[in-house]
């Protein structure tokens, strides 16, 4: 199969730390030191100080820092039909991955999710009405159906049961299909499997904001299964009489895509 592979996003391409890329030396043997005639003579009291200034100075810019190469290369993913700048590494764990040619954005002013199907009580929600309901953190590994993981990852937003419940599924439902506004992407859970109580509608990652590379304003997070299931750009919950595979079910991944027991990996579950 041809096709990108199928996570949300995208991790680095080596599994080690960024702190651990290559040893010193690259694995040989390091180059003897240089003498110099200044061998020997004191540090100065000022230079010391200076050294220590400056650390603290870039341990305290290093967030922020992280942040604003996370929020460029987001930029530049969202406007790149070619997918090159997902071979772009960075600080957080990710890459940025989309199977559409490019993604509108959506704010506060535009937008929506609705809730439909086979319920009693349709329902359109904004941001705002989305943050006005009971908030769910939850802190999970983030896996990969490739391999990667990133450990300890916080997400936060309602859970899906609840705007189910606030909907009133009717009997002979089955599924939960979602769509995005992306124009491309969908995905689809059981009933009894969207309404786990770590099945978020999250609209914030590591406690800020969903950004829109990370899909936001708002996207599906399953907790407990492989990240593709997670949709992004999420923009409508339809509850059907069946599951509809979703865009890389119809690929041929697996439609339960629990993590540790699906796809033919035996990663460490998530739960």
């Amino acid at each position: 199969m041809n096709s990108p592979p199928p996570d949300a996003e995208r991790p680095p391409d080596t599994e080690r730390p960024p702190d651990t890329e290559r040893p010193p030396g690259s694995g040989r043997s390091p180059a003897p030191a240089r003498t110099s005639r200044a061998e020997g003579a004191p540090v100065g009291r000022r230079l010391v100080l200076g050294m220590l200034g400056l650390g603290v100075a870039g341990v305290a810019a290093a967030p922020a820092l992280q942040r604003a190469v996370e929020s460029g290369l987001g930029a530049l993913a969202a406007e790149d039909p070619t997918g090159l700048t997902g071979l772009l590494p960075n600080g957080g764990g990710f890459r940025y991955y989309s199977v559409a040619s490019s993604v509108p954005r959506r704010g506060p002013e535009d937008y929506r999710l609705t809730v439909d199907g086979l319920v009693d009580r349709p329902a359109t929600y904004t941001l705002d009405r989305l943050a006005g309901l009971p908030q769910t953190r939850t802190v999970r590994d983030v896996q990969c159906v490739t391999g990667w993981r990133v450990p300890a990852t916080p997400f936060e937003g309602v859970r899906l049961s609840e705007l189910l419940d606030a909907a009133g599924v009717r009997p002979g439902a089955k599924a939960v299909r979602f769509t995005c506004f992306d124009g491309t992407y969908s995905e689809s859970l059981t009933l009894s499997q969207a309404r786990r109580p770590d099945v978020l509608v999250a609209t914030r990652m590591k406690d800020a904001p969903l950004s829109h590379a990370h899909g936001g304003p708002v996207r599906l997070y399953v907790a407990p299964m492989y990240f593709y299931k997670s949709a992004k750009w999420l923009s409508g919950i339809t509850v059907t009489d069946a599951v509809r595979p979703g865009y890389w079910e119809e690929l041929g991944y697996d439609v339960d895509a629990w993590v540790g027991r699906s796809n033919g990996r035996d990663d460490a579950p998530t739960v």
